[in-house]
């Protein structure tokens, strides 16, 4: 769980008007929402929902992460942006999850899953990127990856090669998502892609509250 993850906050964030025919209380709907997304595995969750009297499967809890459509907050200006590419293993299939990252403040600015990688995707993770904050002006911190330097210089990006430093944060993040998905297997156990594209933009969102 995130060392400093924190409750408050986060829970007004968390907009449940999909929900009107839901009979659980929605603070508690909140709660299980944030108790997933901050660490606990699904079953973990509902048994602290049975502390309060509500029984629910761990299917509806999923259900209630997926259908929240949480998304991290968009118009950020870094300075910095640190970007780089994971294999994420679903099912028996590797994706790849492109994400970017304030290395100064620790917050997920954009994640995408996608089945390949290569410079196509890695220029239309860079265009959705700038869609939803201002980085034009940013230093973006990459590896050593031909695909990740060429969408830089496509965009016209100001690019700087850097294996650790302020690379770090994004490291530790991607760390985090791969401790998340190998050890609970109902997060991703049978699951589409495009359903843990939007547990992985929950993440985000989650991850940037604890900040």
């Amino acid at each position: 769980m995130f060392k400093n993850a924190r409750l408050n906050g986060c829970l007004d964030e968390i907009e449940l008007g999909f929900m009107e025919r839901e009979a659980t209380p929605k603070l508690l709907m909140k709660l299980g929402i944030q108790l997933h997304l901050a660490g606990l595995s699904l079953s973990n969750t509902v048994s602290i929902l049975e502390i309060f009297g509500v029984e629910r499967a761990r299917s509806t809890v999923h259900n209630w992460v997926h259908k929240a459509d949480l998304q991290p907050e968009s118009n950020w200006s870094p300075d910095h942006v640190a970007v780089d590419e994971t294999v994420i293993q679903l099912n028996d299939e590797q994706y790849w999850l492109y994400a970017a990252v304030d290395p100064e403040t620790n917050e997920l600015l954009h994640t995408t899953l996608e089945p390949a990688t290569n410079k196509v995707i890695a220029h239309e993770f860079f265009a959705e990127l700038r869609e939803k904050h201002d980085v034009d002006g940013a230093v973006f911190l990459i590896d050593g990856s031909h695909s990740l330097k060429d969408a830089c210089r496509r965009h016209s990006l100001d690019c700087r090669y850097e294996k650790h430093g302020n690379r770090n944060s994004v490291e530790r993040i991607f760390r985090e998502i791969k401790r998340r998905t190998t050890s609970f297997s109902n997060c991703f156990s049978n699951a589409e892609a495009d359903t843990a594209d939007d547990w992985l933009r929950s993440f985000a969102f989650a991850w940037n509250q604890r900040i």
